[in-house]
């Protein structure tokens, strides 16, 4: 009997990596759960260690996108495009630019409104 309370683990289990599938093996799948007959899916399923979620998103990728939509993808959100940062910046300087351009608006017109009490305040005080 040793003295070690240490768990010695099963090396197999110690990295364990998602499958991947290639482009054939998803379309032989596929073919293989449409041809199964009523009621003989879900064992398949678990025979193949697969969900039905599975089947049903490689199903709809194929409708839309062919063989393309098959393939696999690199994990991760995708890349932001440059053209979406510089229409964002352009739009706020815009937005900038406006409440300047307004601001400068009101400015004149209250200048206007000065100048016109000015001109009435001394056309009174010369009569």
């Amino acid at each position: 009997m040793s003295d070690s309370n240490e768990v010695v683990t099963d090396p197999r289990l110690e990295k364990r990596t998602r499958r991947r599938f290639s482009v054939a093996e998803r379309k032989r799948l596929l073919a293989e759960a449409d041809a199964l007959p009523y009621g003989e899916k879900g064992a398949w399923l678990r025979r193949q260690g697969l969900y039905a979620g599975q089947l049903s998103t490689w199903r709809k990728e194929l409708a839309e996108h062919g063989e393309a939509g098959l393939e696999a993808r690199k994990p991760g959100r995708k890349p932001a495009d440059p053209r979406d940062k510089e229409i964002e910046r352009l739009k706020k300087a815009n937005a900038r630019l406006e409440k300047r351009a307004y601001v400068a608006e009101q400015l004149v017109d209250l200048q206007k409104k000065v100048l016109h009490l000015f001109e009435t305040d001394k056309g009174e005080q010369k009569s």
